[in-house]
């Protein structure tokens, strides 16, 4: 029997307004996150930004609400506040442990409580707890950010998503760290709290979003303003998002004006700026002028991510510039391509370790890197470490060694993979290039700052050609290095200076610190040229006014901690203590404290009876692969979607999807993909040259000097004097490897400092024990 169907007419099947896959309307809404607002003031080259989310409970019971999101990685968070019901409560920032501890026990007795954390230096996640039903509570973040500046133009970039990081190591056993979909591991402890659920695509729009910046040239000449990615309207000097966007992608701004050398001071509030006894912050700019780049020879290892992530036209822009970085090599060049999934591969014919960078094996290296398609999981450890173990054993002096990541840098192992490489990248730049939507610019940035080198983000194939103009200048050799600061007149505190990294063309030299006594004097840098000649460049400072310099203190406290939890993630866990006096002396959050407002009102007997994590957009341009579905919310029947295709685990996670529990159920540890479970390292396709083996971590070296020195304790006091000596050398040349840590430094000193052979032997080994056991503690985001 044949059965005749009839097609509708259009006006029967008209779709129900914003309506999508997956999605569920409800009278209420679905989703506790209503609106983002994001309101901007941006100064000359620093930017004042309020963000304010604003939290609706559609529940009948009380809500506690989770929301990780993104902020700029320089950002510097220096308040926050909790609105509801008419009340406001100003946060208070704390030792994260203890300010953890305060937000359960309010939330636990029924009193509404915010808390706000950093989990990466561009990724943070807020609590609201004892939302009631019905009540909105909103929250306001207030943040400084400096504006990077490079050939005549500055940035104004604003993360709007929190894309989904590839996971890799075994899962752990006990309590997770949050509610994410991904198991923590033992290369990612914390994965589980930067993991949020992803929503299908073609979701409703949940989020209302609004994002104005004004801007105020601040005297610079400002010719040009252009928006990347969405449409924005002017209206005299603000510029607006378009109504209607969605949280998935980064704002950016470029703003196009001619930057000046100069030294700003800036006295700490409430003191007078000829007041010989306060103290203030400074900022040193210095613009190179035109500068002849010589063709010096470099050994160059570019390193490509072609995982699952990087689907669609990512690759493509990938293929492109990682081509084109091939081509601006000369013969006096040698260089090698390393493309990496979970194997890394190289060119064929190119042999083992460094080739000449003659036309013939360019051409082989560009063919390689045309084939190249998406796939597989985000390894990226594994041909970081070969890549500067080809760099190490180059053996020619004179020689510039560079190595290039060309990524979208989404992977959530960033501290293993900077502790593991920044012993090893001593005299290697590295540059880093992030093209995503919504990049992980925060690891970008901290892995090109270790290697004295830069970050360039693309956004778009619109922008690749600009980006790689700068790329294939910054590859070449810097127009100054070797760069130190001169005080005259002006009293520098010590430690309080921020790196000073080679002097680029294009780019101009940003330092930060801090000084004591009268704003007054001068700073002078001086350095060797590419011609070998001495350089010098003196800036006479004077006190800054205007509505930026309140912003100037709080950016050089951020840069400051970022520097600490950068050596801090490479092994030195000696540093907790003063980055948790520096955080709440200068009142900027970091990764050891958190801002926590409590109301002490009672407001929810018992404490919240629902808890939801706001699933996030879709980070724009992404194709199929996304994460895995996460355990749906649920109430008294009422599902909130917060799903995305399965797919993503078998493809690039190496798991199998999960299915969900069933409505109603809580969300059992098994439901969580097993993300990277062990499984064979990553390996080189064809013969694997030689390399020196990668360093073991910090833990593990010091165990084996305290073996060494037990095992020679019954060695004549002669040979066990040599046998210290050794061993200070041993640990000043690891301690310059971290860039410095303050326990090895000091056991140096006092080996060095000498004395009776068993007072120093005994205190040798309480001091090697001690600096074992620091590095074993517990990870502060998991207690």
């Amino acid at each position: 029997m044949i059965t005749e169907i009839t097609a509708l007419r259009p006006e029967e099947c008209e779709p129900v307004p914003g309506a999508g896959l997956g999605a569920l309307v409800t009278d209420r809404g679905n989703l506790p996150l209503e609106s983002v607002e994001v309101t901007a003031g941006v100064c000359g080259l620093a930017a004042g930004v309020e963000v304010v989310q604003t939290f609706r409970n559609p529940h009948e019971v009380a809500l506690e609400a989770t929301y990780v999101f993104p902020l700029p990685d320089r950002a510097a968070v220096t308040s926050f506040t909790m609105e509801a019901d008419g009340r406001v409560v100003e946060g208070v920032l704390k030792e994260r442990g203890q300010a953890r501890a305060d937000y359960d026990q309010a939330v636990a007795e029924g009193r509404r409580a915010a808390i706000a954390e950093e989990d990466r230096p561009d990724v943070f996640t807020i609590r609201v707890g004892n939302i009631v039903p019905g009540e909105r509570v909103t929250v306001r973040l207030g943040l400084d950010q400096p504006l990077p500046y490079e050939d005549g133009a500055a940035t104004f970039r604003f993360p709007l998503v929190v894309a989904p990081r590839y996971v890799p190591g075994a899962p752990l056993d006990g309590e997770r760290a949050g509610d994410g979909w991904a198991c923590d591991t033992d290369a990612v402890p914390d994965a589980s709290r930067i993991t949020p659920p992803v929503l299908l695509p073609g979701f409703p729009d949940p989020v209302r979003l609004s994002l104005a910046v004004s801007i105020d040239p601040a005297g610079l000449d400002l010719r040009e303003i252009r928006s990347s990615l969405h449409v924005v309207q002017e209206e005299g000097n603000t510029v607006r998002l378009r109504p209607g966007e969605r949280l998935d992608r980064d704002f950016v701004l470029r703003l196009a004006f001619d930057a000046s050398t100069s030294l700003a001071l800036v006295p700490d509030p409430g003191k007078d700026p000829e007041d010989g006894s306060g103290e203030g912050t400074f900022t040193l700019t210095v613009v190179p002028g035109p500068a002849q780049v010589t063709d010096r020879a470099k050994d160059v290892v570019l390193v490509l991510d072609r995982s699952g992530s990087m689907t669609g036209w990512k690759m493509v822009a990938a293929r492109r510039a990682a081509a084109r970085i091939v081509d601006t090599l000369t013969t006096g060049d040698r260089f090698a391509v390393l493309s990496f999934d979970t194997v890394v591969e190289g060119p064929e014919g190119l042999g083992e370790g460094l080739s000449e960078a003659s036309d013939r094996n360019r051409y082989r290296a560009v063919e390689h890197l045309a084939r190249l398609e998406a796939r597989g999981g985000t390894e990226m450890l594994a041909p970081l470490e070969r890549a500067a173990g080809l760099l190490a054993s180059g053996g020619r002096g004179g020689r510039d060694r560079v190595l290039v990541l060309v990524t979208d840098g989404q992977v959530g192992n960033e501290d293993q993979i900077l502790e593991r490489l920044a012993p090893r990248l001593a005299g290697t730049r590295v540059h880093t290039v992030g093209i995503d939507r919504a990049v992980n610019a925060g690891f970008l940035s901290r892995l090109a700052g270790i290697g004295a080198g830069r970050c360039e983000l693309v956004e778009s194939e619109d922008r690749l050609d600009e980006a790689m103009e700068h790329i294939h200048r910054r590859i070449g050799s810097p127009v100054v290095t070797g760069l130190s600061l001169e005080a005259d007149g002006l009293g520098l505190l010590p430690d309080g200076v921020s790196r000073l990294d080679s002097l680029y063309p294009g780019v101009p030299l940003v330092v930060r610190g801090r000084y004591r006594g009268a704003a007054e004097g001068s700073l002078a840098v001086r350095g060797t040229d590419v011609a070998g000649n001495a350089w010098r460049r003196r800036v006479a400072g004077s006190v800054a006014d205007g509505p930026a310099t309140g912003a100037t203190r709080a950016i050089w406290a951020r840069e400051r901690l970022r520097a600490l939890e950068d050596r801090y993630a490479a092994g030195d866990h000696s540093l907790e203590e003063e980055i948790v006096a520096v955080s709440l002396r200068y009142g900027v959050l970091c990764r050891f404290t958190a801002f926590v407002a409590v109301d002490s009102r009672v407001v929810a007997e018992g404490g919240p009876g629902h808890r939801v994590i706001q699933p996030v957009e879709p980070p724009s341009g992404w194709e199929r692969p996304l994460p895995p579905a996460a355990a749906p919310m649920s109430l008294t029947g009422m599902a909130a979607p917060m799903s995305a295709a399965p797919g993503f685990a078998a493809a690039s996670f190496g798991g199998a999807p999960v299915p969900p529990p069933a409505p109603g159920a809580a969300a059992p540890r098994s439901v969580a993909p097993r993300v990277a479970a062990p499984g064979p390292r990553p390996r080189l396709a064809g013969p694997a040259p030689v390399a020196p083996p990668a360093p073991a971590p910090l833990g593990e070296l010091l165990a084996g000097e305290l073996r060494g020195l037990r095992e020679a304790a019954s060695l004549p006091a002669a040979d066990r004097l040599r046998h210290l000596e050794d061993l200070a050398g041993r640990l000043a040349a690891l301690a310059v490897s971290l860039g410095g840590h303050a326990g090895l430094e000091a056991l140096v000193a006092r080996l060095r400092a000498g004395g009776d052979v068993e007072d120093l032997w005994r205190e040798t080994l309480e001091g090697l024990e001690e600096l074992g056991r620091t590095g074993k503690r517990r990870s502060f985001w998991r207690r």
